[in-house]
């Protein structure tokens, strides 16, 4: 196992009723600007219930962040937090909102342009105003880690930052809540949790029992559960099942002490910000093509992945290996998330403008072992086709 610092703040207040705990979460006498996304929180009563909880408190209000939330809108809440003297952040939504509240809590700190985060990699983030979330869709984990990802739509990049300061204080996850969501969103969210917990599972072998189990685990539940989720909408218990591994996956438990990968969420980012797909279809669509092209490299943890996972036990290492993937790929489409450039409508023209944002942004030195190179990318994105 290899050394590391965990180091996790955020309350989880977890269960119905829960929103009603936001009286006593905010701090009494708080200015609080509550930022949400598209409006479905006015329809499924989130929103009700999150104002009835604050009665007591000054509650603003900024709508309109986007499911990839973008630089454009933020430095508009930037603006209006810093106009009105805001000094408490309530993200009430998904992982988008989220990752938009942190990089406007870090941001609205700051005297100069808020991307320059991204600039100098966090390092001038010296704080952040104090923010809670209220959790509709379980995908990202936003609500219990310290990362952001962010688009800039000007110039097409999307970027992401990591910093203790933006920890959420609180996060509320109500199952309950995520009954409305569209078939979409939820195919969606179990995708995301699976790659999270493969980006951080399926490396190569430290010895680090605890975080194996931890992880093949969750991915036992969601393929369990997922499909479920799909089936029946109202589930209770599902629903909980999925939320929580969607948190756990990404809280840095089960990445802890062992080395990580990234790269399929690299060249999806890409992909997100040239075409617009949503995350967790960049996702679907490239980590069995990184999985396939890197095989040697993975080997030892792919064979262990088909038969903890997948009980694949017999044949030789390769048929189980690839066995192992296609099963990925199944459970993926059978979630309702293509696995195929071509589900999206993108051919091979669109690989070369993937490969110069990568190469622009220095992202050719990719992976746990930092040799996907952008011809691997290449070579990946080909596969994907």
């Amino acid at each position: 196992m290899l050394n590391f610092d965990f180091y996790n703040p955020t309350q989880i207040l977890f269960g119905q009723g829960q929103i009603a705990s936001l009286a006593n979460l905010v701090p009494a006498g708080a200015r609080v600007m509550m930022l949400y996304g598209g409006g479905s929180i006015r329809q499924n009563g989130v929103y009700d219930e999150v104002m009835a909880a604050l009665t007591d408190h000054k509650v603003l209000e900024f709508g309109g962040i986007e499911p990839n939330p973008s630089y454009e809108t933020l430095v508009r809440a930037i603006a209006q937090v810093k106009a009105e003297n805001i000094d408490f952040l309530l993200a009430v939504g998904g992982g988008s909102v989220i990752d938009g509240t942190k990089f406007v809590a870090a941001g609205a700190m700051l005297d100069d342009d808020p991307w320059s985060i991204f600039e100098q990699r966090s390092a001038n983030i010296v704080s952040a105003l104090p923010f809670g979330t209220v959790l509709t869709l379980p995908a990202t984990g936003s609500e219990m880690n310290s990362g952001s990802v962010v688009t800039r739509k000007s110039t097409q990049e999307k970027r992401s930052f990591m910093s203790r300061k933006v920890f959420p204080q609180f996060s509320i996850l109500d199952p309950s809540k995520t009954f409305s969501l569209p078939p979409r969103q939820v195919g969606n969210g179990v995708v995301d949790a699976f790659a999270h917990i493969m980006e951080q599972y399926l490396t190569y072998p430290v010895n680090a029992k605890v975080q194996d189990r931890f992880a093949e685990g969750l991915l036992l539940t969601l393929i369990e559960e997922g499909p479920q989720a799909l089936a029946n909408t109202d589930d209770y218990d599902v629903r909980s099942n999925v939320m929580w591994c969607a948190t756990l996956a990404l809280n840095g438990l089960i990445g802890a002490g062992v080395p990580h990968d990234w790269a399929t969420h690299m060249v999806g980012h890409e992909l997100t910000a040239l075409y617009n797909l949503d995350h967790a279809q960049t996702l679907a669509v490239i980590l069995p093509s990184m999985l396939r092209a890197r095989k040697e490299e993975k080997r030892a943890k792919l064979l262990q992945y088909a038969q903890r996972v997948w009980g694949l036990a017999g044949g030789d290492e390769d048929t189980r290996i690839e066995a192992a993937i296609a099963r990925t790929e199944e459970f993926f489409n059978k979630m309702g998330v293509g696995t195929r450039l071509g589900d999206y409508g993108l051919g091979p023209e669109s690989i070369e403008p993937v490969i110069a944002a990568l190469e622009a942004h220095r992202m050719t030195r990719l992976g746990e072992h930092r040799d996907v190179t952008a011809e691997v990318s290449r070579k990946v994105l080909q596969m994907s086709l």
